[in-house]
């Protein structure tokens, strides 16, 4: 049964009616649709989408001398279609591995330069007068309309 959790990249064996063949799993796949899981098969040389409930009792690890040799028999050509799927993917890996970067920043608020400043008398910057002249206007009766 293979694991994962040891290793980034899993090596073994898929075995199934039609014959052996040696596979690959790696963490940094893309998420396969639900139930699937993807392998690099060396046998067709790519890597498929497996439906994992089927495959996983066929899957089996390999031993070290195994291991060693499947890296030296199939090294360059699991690379070689690696690299090519992953660009194939490569938004769906950006998408699970980054964070989330908003693309609307929000600006922060920044304190008023005389905000901070508690030793200002609130009353000194109010114009009085201005505002007491507008409150006789209005309840004079002015309608803001032109004097005759």
């Amino acid at each position: 049964m293979y694991n994962t959790v040891k290793t980034a990249v899993w090596y073994g064996e898929l075995r199934a009616s039609s014959g052996n063949a040696i596979v690959i799993h790696d963490k940094q796949f893309p998420e396969a649709s639900a139930g699937r899981i993807y392998l690099y098969n060396a046998e067709r040389d790519s890597i498929i989408e497996y439906a994992e409930e089927i495959v996983k009792n066929n899957l089996h690890d390999l031993d070290k001398k195994a291991v060693k040799a499947a890296e030296e028999a199939y090294g360059s050509a699991w690379s070689a279609t690696r690299s090519e799927f992953m660009q194939k993917h490569e938004g769906w890996v950006e998408a699970n591995t980054t964070k989330h970067i908003p693309l609307i920043k929000k600006p922060t608020p920044r304190p008023k330069p005389d905000e901070g400043n508690d030793d200002k008398d609130i009353n000194s910057e109010v114009d009085l007068e201005g505002s007491e002249s507008l409150d006789r206007e209005f309840t004079d009766g002015w309608s803001g309309g032109l004097e005759e």
